[in-house]
């Protein structure tokens, strides 16, 4: 039997464990608010399913970088939608993102790995299996959850070995907080990057989920030291389908692009062919896709802006969301109410959420906050995308949706705000 020291500490996400207590608790009979799970409540684009159905006969393995007609079609929809210059040479095409930020950060023998907090759960744990330190840099409420300039620069002069490159995970709009950055805040974090000469992976899975349909990536203003990491699994709704892409810079060193596309080769070896060929035709510019986007947007909208007033009048600390499905909830001004029932964790505060008032969501320690920051992550996609979708089509984009529309089509949005401030009250 194999001594446990020898194994490598691992664990399955907490995003999947949540979906899976949530899923289990459901069928038990209890009538569970999912505002745990991030997933997509929209179908893909039907233009992408029915070529999903009649390419199934591509059994064949393909490129690891890609087929070279998917990564055409992903340098033109990216430079049309994001205002960037990607060529499709410097596409990569992998079943999903995650493992292609896990790929680039691995592709290094040494590195300072610069995480913000709040950040998507799988990052510092694919620091940790890459073996790479990593550096976590605070933010806090009042300065909207955002990285600061300052405090970027300060952890960068602060490091033991100055020689080591610095490789930041940057996302937005954020998971778990559903906040964007301006174009100022932007230009000034180009600055420190540049000084530093960062490598920056800047995850922009839920760009095109910018409420306002004004996402700025970060490659238009630091072009030379950005990979943009994004797929089909958000503005698409396809996250099972395990369709990723990367964008490099024109400047990248070869050698790190060789290395990135070499560890695919020797781990996925491909995306799946048949979704690599549905792809192409969900990455085509036009009035299909705009319509489609600016759908879920709007819908998306309603629904957290509704959750953020809700929540917001009950004393409880929350931004107005700007894009993708997520609210980041601070308790902060509980602390005291909640101490006296022995909630001192954002653990704590998920626990007796769900088993008071069954609504679940993530605690913010998975984020990386300390386990008593009173933070959780609330996911607002409970609801069936396929009716809201339908109903959105149907009203028009020219008409604004009606009044009564999330208590017909996302009623499970309005009862999980309302059992939340039931429980801080």
């Amino acid at each position: 039997m194999l001594r446990k020291d020898y194994i490598k500490q691992s664990q399955e996400s907490e995003t999947l464990l949540i979906h899976e207590l949530s899923r289990v608790k459901a069928n038990q009979g209890e009538k569970i608010i999912r505002f745990g799970f991030g997933q997509s409540p929209f179908l893909p684009l039907n233009s992408a399913i029915e070529s999903l159905r009649n390419r199934v006969e591509h059994k064949e393995y393909v490129s690891v970088q890609g087929l070279e007609e998917l990564r055409e079609a992903v340098a033109t929809f990216h430079n049309h939608y994001d205002k960037i210059n990607i060529v499709a040479d410097n596409v990569l095409v992998a079943p999903g993102s995650k493992i292609l930020i896990y790929s680039i950060i691995a592709a290094f023998n040494d590195a300072d790995i610069f995480l913000i907090t709040p950040s998507w759960v799988s990052y510092e744990p694919q620091a940790n299996l890459a073996k790479l330190p990593v550096t976590r840099i605070q933010t806090n409420f009042e300065n909207r959850w955002r990285l600061l300039p300052s405090e970027l620069e300060r952890a960068c002069e602060q490091r033991e070995n100055k020689d080591r490159p610095i490789v930041m995970v940057f996302n937005y709009p954020g998971n778990p907080d559903g906040l964007t950055y301006t174009e100022a805040e932007l230009e000034a974090l180009t600055v420190v990057f540049r000084k530093y000469n960062i490598l920056v992976i800047s995850d922009e899975i839920y760009g095109l989920l910018n409420h306002q349909g004004k996402h700025l990536s970060l490659a238009r203003f630091y072009p030379e030291g950005t990979i943009v990491t994004t797929g089909l699994s958000k503005w698409c709704g396809a996250g099972g389908w395990r369709l990723g892409v990367a964008l490099l810079p024109t400047t990248i060193e070869e050698k790190l692009k060789k290395t990135i596309i070499g560890i695919g080769s020797e781990t996925y070896s491909c995306a799946s062919t048949p979704v690599q060929y549905a792809a192409i035709d969900a990455y085509q510019v036009g009035e299909n896709v705009d319509a489609y986007l600016a759908h879920q947007r709007r819908i998306l909208s309603v629904s957290g802006n509704y959750v953020w007033k809700t929540v917001t009048e009950a004393g409880i600390n929350v931004h107005q969301p700007e894009g993708g499905f997520y609210l980041t909830l601070d308790f902060e001004p509980f602390r005291h109410v909640l101490k006296a029932k022995n909630i001192e964790t954002s653990k704590d505060v998920c626990g007796s959420l769900i088993d008071q008032k069954e609504v679940a969501m993530l605690p913010g320690s998975v984020f990386g906050y300390d386990d008593d920051v009173l933070t959780t992550r609330l996911c607002y996609v409970d609801f069936d995308g396929v009716a809201a979708m339908k109903a959105s089509e149907a009203i028009g984009l020219d008409k604004p949706l009606p009044e009564d529309f999330l208590q017909t089509y996302c009623p499970n949005v309005i009862e999980g705000s309302k059992r939340i401030t039931d429980w801080v009250r």
